[in-house]
């Protein structure tokens, strides 16, 4: 008899027990026997369909929900952390840019649009580098030299006044209630005190608690303190000794007596008692220094 047609009919039901013991005593079909009756112990779980339908949607709607709400939540970080990013940036360049020098220090710098600043000791300048270019505006507190490119106005704020430009070299000295200009390249728009001057090349202005006392030409063409050398035409002597303790770490004192003099002359950056010898000789004052304290007394 035909061993795979007694197997197929085994495997369907139908084989008679001498045709099992057939499959059984033949090598060739005894692990196919065993294999058979193996599977038999097997029971297949119970189904529904209704209920795996079920199953099988909350999943795929677990499957679609999580990634989009991960995604969502990716999207908001990332754009959380670009809005920090732009306010931060914002912030920062509306912030100010402060250049300051101590006693006896002078610092030369250069603005965002080229424009070359000379400042001298004891001063201060305040700027904002955004949108310069399109607004070039500072404050000043002190002394400094400009060599301004072209380009819009240029302007420099102090407390007595301000200055405005296009493109021109000049010094602005603003310190207490003394506000003096001079313009060595170019034209200048000095306003103070609801006045206006236009300074061409070759001129100098002061003014004088918002009043204007000089107006003339200078043979200058640059400033005397760059080269370490402070200049003062019938200065008072308040303002001269003021400036010197910009230029030296020193305290200065005297009477009341000499206050009303005044000075005409410079003195040095590089000697303290040259420089008080400069000042001192022509004003008949005597003077003494002990380290870095200073008193004068009238002769």
């Amino acid at each position: 008899m035909n061993e795979n047609y007694i197997l197929h009919k085994y495997l369907n039901g139908e084989a008679s027990p001498k045709e099992i013991e057939i499959l059984r005593s033949t090598p060739e079909y005894a692990d196919y026997f065993k294999i058979a009756e193996a599977a038999r112990g097997f029971q297949p779980p119970e189904f529904s369909s209704v209920g795996n339908f079920e199953v099988i949607q909350q999943n795929k709607v677990k499957h679609i929900a999580t990634p989009a709400l991960s995604g969502f939540n990716r999207v908001i970080r990332i754009a959380a952390v670009m809005v920090l990013i732009v306010v931060s940036y914002v912030f920062i360049s509306s912030l100010s840019s402060t250049v300051r020098t101590d006693i006896a220090q002078k610092e030369t710098f250069k603005l965002p649009d080229g424009s070359e600043v000379q400042l001298n000791a004891n001063s201060e300048i305040k700027y904002k580098k955004r949108n310069w270019e399109n607004h070039r505006s500072l404050s000043l507190a002190g002394e400094a030299y400009f060599k301004v490119t072209k380009g819009n106005t240029f302007e420099v704020e102090t407390p007595q006044g301000s200055v405005t430009v296009l493109g021109t070299q000049f010094n602005v000295f603003s310190r207490d209630t003394i506000f003096n200009i001079k313009c060595f390249e170019g034209l200048v728009s000095v306003a103070f005190n609801d006045t206006l001057i236009k300074l061409p090349a070759g001129n100098k202005l002061k003014v004088e608690n918002n009043k204007l006392v000089v107006l003339t030409s200078t043979n200058s063409i640059e400033p005397a303190w760059i080269r370490n050398e402070s200049n003062f035409e019938n200065a008072s002597l308040a303002t001269v000794l003021k400036e010197l303790e910009a230029q030296y770490p020193i305290t200065i004192t005297s009477p009341k007596s000499i206050a009303n003099k005044r000075f005409t002359g410079s003195f040095t950056h590089n000697d303290l008692e040259l420089a008080l010898k400069s000042i001192c000789d022509p004003l008949r004052i005597g003077y003494t220094l002990d380290d870095n304290e200073v008193t004068l007394y009238a002769k």
